[in-house]
């Protein structure tokens, strides 16, 4: 077996707004295997200031791998614990080189039959008449469910923002979730909360930095709306560690980004605590290119949950590869009818 991997640019189609700053491009690395007549795939969806596996060595690491390709998808896996998105790419790699079809990784209705998965609208932060006029196309396009991303503008514009939504739309015809990813202090947060409450929203991810767990327990006791962990989850990569964080925090849901948590093996070990302890969870895709949110949908749609899922990004870049994956009122679908264009 021979291993390589390559590094790609992905170019966003306009400047992408978080409360960490403004995205232009998005960096990815793939590893491509070749056994016979066979090929694999996998994406290592790395996002830089925020994996776990953001480190100088990064890119020797892939080099080990594929020097090492031969101990199998196993040893790597657990050679790898500080690089969950590397684990994710082998595993992509590895199912698809033993797929029959490279890109169909895990067999479902969902890639014969066109069964859809219901996902999330992303509204991107941004000038107020931007932001109202990505919620308007969202609407307009289906999406009964919509995310915005909040925490980089001034609070009291999002905060009108909100109103404006729930002024044209009551809670049973759109589901808004907001992710401020960590922007809130530890001494405002309640009080932003209770004024988010106002506006009947699902959840909000993110509403504090990630690593005061007692601060965010305290947050999830008392709040009037709940709360999803999202960063909280990132560089936990026992399964003690896990169950530490579940139990000490209980969130009232967590969400899962494969390649920040250690892939498939990763996220069901998360899942697996969340339902043991009560809480409900999603998947969501971290920007990756449509090699990786296609392995992430087809992974998504095998676990039969019902939530809407983050997985509506694929159209962000300029320079995507073509994919069978399309969005069509508010959910996405493997077209049969589509192709892929991988071509690095």
């Amino acid at each position: 077996m021979k291993a390589t991997y390559k590094k790609y640019i992905l170019d966003f189609k306009r400047p992408s707004g978080t409360s960490r700053g403004v995205l232009l491009k998005k960096e990815t690395w793939f590893i491509l295997l070749e056994d016979k007549d066979s090929i694999g795939i996998g994406e290592c969806g790395i996002l830089r200031a925020l994996s776990f596996d953001d480190r100088p060595d990064y890119e020797e690491k892939l080099q080990w791998v594929c020097n090492n390709i031969h101990l199998g998808l196993d040893v790597l896996y657990k050679e790898l614990s500080d690089f969950p998105s590397i684990q994710f790419g082998l595993e992509q790699a590895f199912d698809s080189l033993y797929a029959e079809n490279p890109y169909v990784l895990y067999p479902s209705d969902f890639t014969s039959k066109e069964a859809p998965i219901a996902i999330n609208g992303l509204i991107w932060m941004g000038e107020k008449e931007y932001m109202k006029s990505q919620i308007i196309d969202k609407l307009n396009a289906g999406f009964t469910c919509i995310k915005l991303k909040i925490g980089a503008i001034d609070f009291e514009t999002e905060l009108d923002l909100l109103k404006y939504i729930r002024e044209q739309f009551s809670e049973d015809d759109i589901e808004i979730r907001v992710d401020a990813n960590g922007a809130f202090s530890h001494d405002r947060a309640l009080e932003n909360l209770k004024r988010l409450s106002a506006f009947k929203l699902h959840s909000i991810e993110q509403p504090i930095r990630a690593g005061s767990w007692d601060v965010m327990a305290s947050l999830c006791e008392v709040t009037p709306l709940p709360i999803a962990l999202d960063e909280e989850l990132i560089g936990i990569t026992t399964f003690k560690r896990k169950q530490e964080l579940i139990e000490t925090i209980k969130p009232q849901y967590i969400i899962l980004k494969p390649s920040l948590v250690g892939g498939i093996k990763g996220s069901l070990e998360w899942i697996q605590l969340a339902e043991k302890n009560r809480v409900e969870w999603w998947i969501t895709s971290a920007l990756e290119s449509n090699i990786g949110l296609n392995a992430i949908a087809q992974f998504t749609f095998t676990l039969d949950n019902n939530m809407p899922q983050g997985l509506g990004t694929g159209a962000l870049y300029t320079n995507n590869f073509d994919s069978p994956l399309i969005v069509k009122s508010g959910k996405l679908i493997y077209s049969n009818s589509g192709k892929w264009n991988f071509n690095l």
